[in-house]
Protein backbone atom coordinates (compact mmCIF):
# COMPACT_ATOMS: atom_id res chain seq x y z
CA UNK A 1 0.00 0.00 0.00
CA UNK A 2 1.45 3.16 -1.10
CA UNK A 3 0.08 6.75 -0.04
CA UNK A 4 1.92 9.56 -1.58
CA UNK A 5 0.85 13.63 -1.24
CA UNK A 6 2.89 16.40 -2.92
CA UNK A 7 3.06 19.71 -1.54
CA UNK A 8 4.28 22.36 -3.78
CA UNK A 9 5.00 26.17 -2.90
CA UNK A 10 2.40 28.46 -4.18
CA UNK A 11 3.07 29.21 -8.16
CA UNK A 12 5.07 26.05 -9.62
CA UNK A 13 7.25 26.22 -12.37
CA UNK A 14 5.20 27.29 -15.66
CA UNK A 15 7.45 28.65 -18.91
CA UNK A 16 4.72 30.60 -21.19
CA UNK A 17 5.07 28.35 -23.47
CA UNK A 18 5.85 24.61 -22.38
CA UNK A 19 8.13 23.55 -25.14
CA UNK A 20 10.82 26.20 -25.28
CA UNK A 21 13.55 25.18 -22.96
CA UNK A 22 13.03 26.33 -19.42
CA UNK A 23 15.46 26.36 -16.61
CA UNK A 24 14.61 25.01 -13.50
CA UNK A 25 15.52 24.25 -9.78
CA UNK A 26 15.25 23.68 -6.32
CA UNK A 27 14.76 20.88 -4.51
CA UNK A 28 12.70 17.78 -3.49
CA UNK A 29 12.54 16.60 0.13
CA UNK A 30 11.43 13.05 -0.01
CA UNK A 31 9.97 11.83 3.45
CA UNK A 32 9.06 7.97 4.00
CA UNK A 33 7.06 7.00 6.92
CA UNK A 34 7.66 3.13 7.33
CA UNK A 35 5.09 0.64 8.77
CA UNK A 36 7.58 -2.45 9.08
CA UNK A 37 5.14 -5.43 9.23
CA UNK A 38 7.28 -7.94 10.05
CA UNK A 39 9.93 -8.23 12.68
CA UNK A 40 13.22 -7.33 11.49
CA UNK A 41 16.72 -8.84 13.40
CA UNK A 42 18.20 -6.72 16.10
CA UNK A 43 20.90 -4.53 14.15
CA UNK A 44 19.00 -4.35 10.83
CA UNK A 45 19.22 -0.84 9.03
CA UNK A 46 16.56 0.84 6.77
CA UNK A 47 17.91 2.40 3.96
CA UNK A 48 16.16 5.21 1.73
CA UNK A 49 17.39 5.73 -1.89
CA UNK A 50 15.63 8.46 -4.18
CA UNK A 51 15.91 9.55 -7.52
CA UNK A 52 14.40 12.38 -9.75
CA UNK A 53 14.99 12.77 -13.83
CA UNK A 54 12.58 15.20 -15.99
CA UNK A 55 9.71 13.47 -17.10
CA UNK A 56 9.17 14.86 -21.05
CA UNK A 57 6.10 13.54 -21.19
CA UNK A 58 4.16 14.46 -17.99
CA UNK A 59 2.29 12.76 -15.41
CA UNK A 60 0.36 9.77 -16.81
CA UNK A 61 2.73 8.65 -19.14
CA UNK A 62 4.88 5.73 -19.30
CA UNK A 63 7.79 7.63 -21.15
CA UNK A 64 11.72 7.32 -20.70
CA UNK A 65 13.10 10.06 -18.57
CA UNK A 66 16.29 11.97 -19.43
CA UNK A 67 19.22 9.67 -17.30
CA UNK A 68 21.58 12.59 -17.92
CA UNK A 69 20.16 14.91 -15.62
CA UNK A 70 19.09 12.21 -12.64
CA UNK A 71 19.72 13.13 -9.30
CA UNK A 72 19.60 10.78 -6.23
CA UNK A 73 20.16 10.93 -2.46
CA UNK A 74 20.30 8.19 0.28
CA UNK A 75 19.63 8.21 4.10
CA UNK A 76 19.21 5.91 6.84
CA UNK A 77 15.93 5.45 8.74
CA UNK A 78 15.03 6.54 12.49
CA UNK A 79 13.37 2.78 13.51
CA UNK A 80 11.38 2.72 16.52
CA UNK A 81 9.74 -0.23 16.78
CA UNK A 82 7.29 -1.54 14.09
CA UNK A 83 7.72 2.04 12.30
CA UNK A 84 10.45 4.06 11.14
CA UNK A 85 11.20 7.28 9.09
CA UNK A 86 13.68 8.65 6.65
CA UNK A 87 14.39 11.84 5.05
CA UNK A 88 16.91 12.68 1.97
CA UNK A 89 16.46 15.89 -0.24
CA UNK A 90 17.78 16.22 -3.64
CA UNK A 91 18.49 19.18 -5.33
CA UNK A 92 18.24 20.05 -9.30
CA UNK A 93 19.32 22.83 -11.42
CA UNK A 94 18.26 21.64 -15.17
CA UNK A 95 17.78 23.22 -18.35
CA UNK A 96 14.95 20.66 -19.68
CA UNK A 97 12.68 21.14 -23.31
CA UNK A 98 9.11 21.47 -21.47
CA UNK A 99 8.21 21.94 -17.54
CA UNK A 100 5.17 20.49 -18.09
CA UNK A 101 6.46 16.38 -17.84
CA UNK A 102 7.59 17.68 -13.90
CA UNK A 103 9.86 15.09 -13.08
CA UNK A 104 9.65 11.28 -12.64
CA UNK A 105 10.55 9.98 -9.00
CA UNK A 106 12.03 6.67 -7.73
CA UNK A 107 12.91 5.21 -4.74
CA UNK A 108 13.78 1.95 -2.77
CA UNK A 109 13.92 1.14 0.24
CA UNK A 110 16.07 -2.00 1.43
CA UNK A 111 16.10 -3.65 5.42
CA UNK A 112 19.90 -4.53 5.63
CA UNK A 113 21.12 -6.60 8.12
CA UNK A 114 24.64 -5.32 8.73
CA UNK A 115 25.22 -8.06 11.85
CA UNK A 116 26.67 -10.08 9.29
CA UNK A 117 30.32 -10.50 7.48
CA UNK A 118 28.91 -9.68 4.74
CA UNK A 119 25.67 -7.23 4.51
CA UNK A 120 22.68 -9.01 3.62
CA UNK A 121 19.74 -7.60 2.07
CA UNK A 122 16.30 -8.68 3.83
CA UNK A 123 13.87 -7.18 2.22
CA UNK A 124 13.27 -4.45 -0.74
CA UNK A 125 10.47 -2.15 -2.05
CA UNK A 126 11.02 0.12 -5.63
CA UNK A 127 8.56 1.82 -7.09
CA UNK A 128 9.54 3.86 -10.35
CA UNK A 129 8.28 6.50 -12.33
CA UNK A 130 6.19 8.48 -10.13
CA UNK A 131 5.21 12.16 -11.54
CA UNK A 132 5.74 14.95 -9.68
CA UNK A 133 5.24 18.88 -10.68
CA UNK A 134 8.54 20.90 -10.59
CA UNK A 135 8.49 23.34 -7.48
CA UNK A 136 8.48 27.22 -7.41
CA UNK A 137 11.65 28.57 -9.08
CA UNK A 138 14.07 27.74 -6.18
CA UNK A 139 11.84 26.17 -4.16
CA UNK A 140 11.19 22.97 -2.23
CA UNK A 141 8.65 20.14 -3.00
CA UNK A 142 7.80 18.04 -0.43
CA UNK A 143 6.86 13.95 -1.40
CA UNK A 144 5.45 12.03 1.88
CA UNK A 145 5.21 8.30 1.03
CA UNK A 146 3.58 6.10 3.25
CA UNK A 147 4.95 2.47 2.97
CA UNK A 148 4.09 -0.67 4.22
CA UNK A 149 7.13 -2.73 4.34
Amino acid sequence: MLLCSVLLAPGAAQAADPSTPSAVSGAYAVHFNVNIASTLPAGAVIVCKARIAPNPQGPGSPAPTDAALAQSATGVATVSRSTANCAVEIPFSWTVRSTQGGVALSYELQAIDANRSQPVLLRATAPQGIAAAYPSAGGIATLDFNVRF
